[in-house]
């Protein structure tokens, strides 16, 4: 089974973001300039207002817990900024995320919905110490963190959504891999993939719930401890079960199956599914790790590793794509079992 083409280079349009990258580079610089002003200038405005050293931080009713000098708390705040400016500007410049709707979303929703936090925050803990002559006079109501966090998420769906640009190009036919079906014949490709790092992780923290289990066997484990061992046993159980994918495609079309037995499963019909590729896909590209998507893109992608990935176009829109290895033959298959039921 040897596929006609194995990367779909060949695209029908480039309506993608209207934006260049030095114009996302120049909307990144100028906006951030703009938050780092507000940030550092309310409390160098009100200095002579505050005292020093401040609260900044609360406990759930409100009352300050926490105590930082004027001078740290300042770059506290600038630091909460700063470092999301630096990589925001960075993946306008450079970063390959922002080809797609979905990347474009991410970021636009990233850039202002953490501006109008790391703003709230600042003027959130400025007015609660303004005019006290001790920190521990300065109560933060609990409803202005929830007004903050509100407005912080508004503002980044907002923004996602206005910038996310035009639908992601589609690809030409022509470009797709396929596979010629012989008649009366049946194939399957099945492959799969996993993340070294997540199966460690899970394999330490099963060790760490069964040596917490032996220790509340023999009465050596007090509140905490068992506390401890249901974080570690959640932990193993959901790291196993997601740790691995078992991808298989026939006539039937697409099941991609979850955890060591691919029990799991995701399945589309091959009658849902217009066409099939490979993308060479990072996790800075989707969000991280694991299953991401943003609303209103019509994209979702397990993300188990960076690196070859079998993407599927559903015929409502969307799209989906899995890591995992040998992807070429897998969409090649897809595609030749597309076309069977297209006739």
């Amino acid at each position: 089974m040897t596929p006609r083409a194995t990367a779909p280079d060949l695209l029908v349009s480039t309506e993608g973001g209207a934006m260049t990258s030095k114009g996302r580079a120049a909307l990144a610089l100028g906006w951030g300039t703009l938050v780092t002003a507000a940030v550092a200038g309310v409390p160098l405005a009100l200095r002579d207002r505050l005292p020093d050293p401040l609260a900044t931080h609360w406990s759930g009713a409100g009352t300050p817990d926490g105590h930082l000098s004027f001078t740290a708390s300042l770059w506290a705040g600038l630091a909460l900024w700063g470092v999301a400016w630096v990589v925001l500007t960075a993946l306008a410049l450079w970063g390959p995320a922002l080809d797609t709707r979905l990347g474009r979303a991410s970021w636009s929703g990233f850039l202002f919905g953490w501006a109008v936090l790391a703003v709230g925050v600042q003027v959130s803990t400025v007015a609660a110490n303004l005019d006290v002559a001790d920190w521990r006079q300065a109560g933060l109501p609990p409803w202005q963190v929830a007004v903050v966090v509100f407005a912080a998420l508004a503002a980044g769906v907002l923004a996602g959504a206005l910038g996310r640009g035009g639908p992601d190009p589609r690809r030409d036919p022509d470009a797709l891999p396929a596979v010629r079906l012989r008649p009366g014949r049946r194939s399957v490709w099945v492959s799969r993939a996993s993340n070294g790092w997540l199966v460690g992780l899970s394999l330490v923290a099963l060790a760490g719930a069964l040596v917490c289990a032996g220790l509340a066997v023999i009465g050596l484990l007090s509140g905490p401890g068992l506390v401890a061992l249901a974080g570690l046993s959640l932990a193993a159980l959901l790291g196993l079960a997601t740790c691995s994918t078992r991808v298989r495609v026939d006539e039937n079309g697409l099941r991609v199956g979850l955890g060591p037995f691919g029990g799991l499963a995701r399945r589309t019909p091959i009658d849902r599914i217009e066409s099939a590729w490979v993308e060479t896909r990072s996790p800075a590209e989707v969000g991280g790790w694991g299953i991401r998507g943003l609303p209103g893109t019509g994209r979702v992608t397990f993300m188990l590793r960076g690196g070859e990935c079998l993407v599927i176009r559903r015929v409502t829109g969307g799209e989906f794509a899995v890591s995992v290895d040998d992807a070429s033959h897998g969409a090649a298959l897809l595609n030749a079992y597309v076309a069977e039921a297209a006739h």
